[in-house]
């Protein structure tokens, strides 16, 4: 699986369970599914392409300030979740770092 294509399913499972833990809803509400948008479409048009850095370490901060708001926040709620939720995805993040 590529980069870009494992950094997309980890950003749509953290946002998908910060979700569904924290608004209640079938599937993403209104403003997860905008922030999910926005977050798989900065990763396609990420100029580093394949070798994309973590987004943390990256020198070139392309999200509107907004959006790393949100972001970080599903981030900081969901990342620790991982390891009960999706174990096999958060060993892999573990060996790619």
């Amino acid at each position: 699986m590529s980069k870009i294509s494992y950094e997309k399913r980890t950003v749509d499972y953290m946002i998908g369970l910060y979700c569904r833990k924290n608004h209640r809803t079938n599937g993403l509400c209104p403003d997860c599914e905008t922030l999910k948008d926005y977050a798989l479409d900065r990763l396609i048009k990420c100029p580093f392409g394949e070798d994309k850095p973590a987004c943390k370490e990256c020198k070139i901060h392309c999200y509107q300030a907004d959006m790393k708001a949100n972001i970080l926040e599903v981030m900081r709620f969901s990342g620790p979740r991982m390891i009960i939720y999706f174990p096999l995805d958060y060993l892999k993040h573990l060996i790619r770092k």
